[in-house]
């Protein structure tokens, strides 16, 4: 796969404090250049020119040694050693001079040339020094053989030596080479004054371009400090003040493209989750709200079930009996009234049929006020199994499916005939809510230590105002006239004495319904309040041995 062309990674703030960290370093640094130009500019001037003044000092003793041996005089010697006199004479100013133009070349060469103090590298001055040796050797040369001419003893007050044309010529050279070494010292003094004026103005523009640059871009750091650093820093300390005053609603908005601009997106998703985790805390909330305050009513409601249960049963009782005697006695007393005898015999029926109507709806209150069975190991995928096997056979599950795929056995320590009325309940209820045609599609799951049984029918629905009382004791929408509304009450108990929870949810009318049913895979404890409602003995009178007795 080839590169990508044209997309520019975006600058990390790191980076971007680097960069701007090496601009203060080179504007330092050119500072820096600028002054040591300048600096070392005035120190090598100043050793230059204390090299040079030193070789002038050389050169001026040069100078007077070379006029001095021009002006070399014999006043008391005699005619005829005159000459011979002169030679000597000048011989040594001669090897004085040679001396003095050594040491001037050992300082040159030692001194000025080794530590680079000379501008044209010493170049004039080593060849004035090669052309003053052959002077003084000229010199030399000169005297020795205007000695040797055999001129003779000069008369009184004729030409000297030195005033011999050869060896005028002779000094003269050497004056002139000696003034010459002397100008050129001049002239590298002016020179060296040149080129440290020079780097003087290079070090002065350096640097006043370096100070320009530097206030430049301290400006500069300055502005972008503030929009990459100190701006987002503030947008950020802001989001955090919203959030923690509680509101999650107004994300931090950062244009930078950088670590912060990653921290604040980083921090607007925190920020989201925190929201969702309220809203769905905030909804848990009232969700246990609505149960305490249901499971406190079916409390009450237990209370008064077994009392209503107690005070009713016996009187229920007696009318059957009753009932059931006197249609016993009256048998042969209607046979002598023909007209009538239907007529009793129905309305005695009708006393006994509603009369264990009445008996049915009490052992349901009983049911709700009673404690369950023993807790034992039931394996749930058997158990509803069991009740889907038994339901297909109901009138109300003719043409409709019921849908179940086994999973693996999970057991749970629960009351098994309480269990299986509370799915036998939810199948019941997801049969009677559907048309001709539907389908209840029943899930089982484990979620750590829960087990999850959840009931997804085609129902006719349900609206928010009968989800939020489904679980209300005698509160029923039931499609078939028959419900008294303790169903899911009794199953919400059942549930709820298990340690676990029972949840209706709709999408509203015409789009189904699922009860989502959670028990503990373990004993859970039973709550002391509701155990001790249920375990009250009610003394009633079984219909059977009523019927008997009559």
């Amino acid at each position: 796969m080839g590169k990508e062309v044209g997309v520019s990674r975006p600058w990390q703030l790191r980076h971007k404090l680097i960069f701007g960290l090496a601009l203060v370093v080179a504007s330092v640094a050119l500072l820096l250049g600028g002054a040591l130009l300048g600096l070392s500019s005035y120190f090598e001037t100043m050793d230059t020119t204390q090299r040079k003044l030193d070789e002038m000092q050389i050169v001026v003793q040069l100078r007077d040694q070379i006029h001095k041996t021009g002006e070399v005089r014999v006043q008391d010697a005699a005619p005829t050693s005159e000459l011979q006199t002169d030679k000597d004479t000048i011989v040594e100013e001669i090897r004085k001079g040679r001396i003095i133009l050594g040491v001037y070349e050992s300082t040159l060469k030692n001194e000025t040339l080794r530590r680079k103090l000379d501008p044209d590298g010493g170049r004039d001055e080593l060849a004035l020094i090669a052309k003053l040796s052959e002077a003084f050797a000229a010199l030399e040369n000169a005297v020795r053989l205007n000695t040797e001419a055999g001129v003779g003893v000069t008369p009184e007050g004729g030409a000297r030596l030195v005033q011999r044309p050869a060896v005028q010529q002779a000094l003269g050279d050497l004056n002139r080479l000696s003034t010459d070494l002397f100008l050129f010292l001049v002239k590298d003094v002016h020179d060296s004054f040149d080129s440290s004026r020079a780097n003087h103005r290079r070090s002065l523009y350096i640097t006043g371009g370096a100070t320009a640059l530097s206030f430049l871009l301290i400006c500069t750091l300055l502005y972008y400090f503030r929009v990459w650093v100190f701006t987002p820093i503030k947008l950020l300390q802001a989001g955090v003040r919203r959030v923690h005053r509680g509101n999650f609603d107004q994300p931090i908005q950062l244009q930078g493209q950088d670590e912060l601009q990653e921290l604040a997106v980083e921090f607007n998703a925190m920020t989201t989750r925190l929201r969702d985790i309220y809203k769905d805390l905030a909804r848990q909330v009232n969700e246990r709200t609505r149960q305490l305050v249901r499971s406190e009513r079916m409390v009450s409601v237990g209370f008064l079930a077994a009392g209503v249960a107690h005070e009713i049963n016996n009187p229920l009782a007696s009318i059957a009996f009753c009932s059931e005697a006197l249609e016993r006695r009256l048998s042969e007393v209607l046979h002598k009234v023909p007209g009538e005898a239907d007529v009793i015999a129905k309305y005695l029926k009708m006393i006994q049929q509603e009369a264990f109507r009445c008996k049915q709806i009490t052992q349901k209150l009983l049911d709700f006020s009673r404690s369950g069975g023993r807790r034992e190991p039931v394996e749930l995928c058997g158990l509803i199994e069991d009740v889907i096997q038994v339901a297909q056979h109901l009138p109300g599950a003719k043409g409709k499916r019921l849908n179940f795929q086994p999973t693996e056995p999970i057991t749970a320590l629960c009351s098994g005939p309480d269990v299986k009325s509370v799915v036998l309940n939810m199948v019941v209820n997801a049969l009677d809510s559907m048309d001709d045609i539907g389908s209840l599609t029943t899930v089982l799951s484990t979620d750590g230590e829960i087990a999850t049984m959840t009931f997804t029918d085609t129902g006719c629905g349900m609206t928010t105002d009968v989800l939020d009382n489904i679980f209300e004791p005698f509160y029923t929408r039931n499609r078939t006239g028959n419900g008294t509304g303790l169903g899911l009450s009794i199953s919400h108990q059942i549930v709820d004495q298990h340690g676990g929870t029972i949840l209706a949810q709709s999408a509203g009318p015409g789009k189904g319904s699922t009860f989502v049913v959670r028990l503990p895979l373990r004993a859970a404890e039973t709550r002391p309040d509701v155990r001790d409602t249920r375990t009250e003995s009610v003394d009633t009178v079984p219909f059977v041995a009523n019927r008997a007795a009559a």
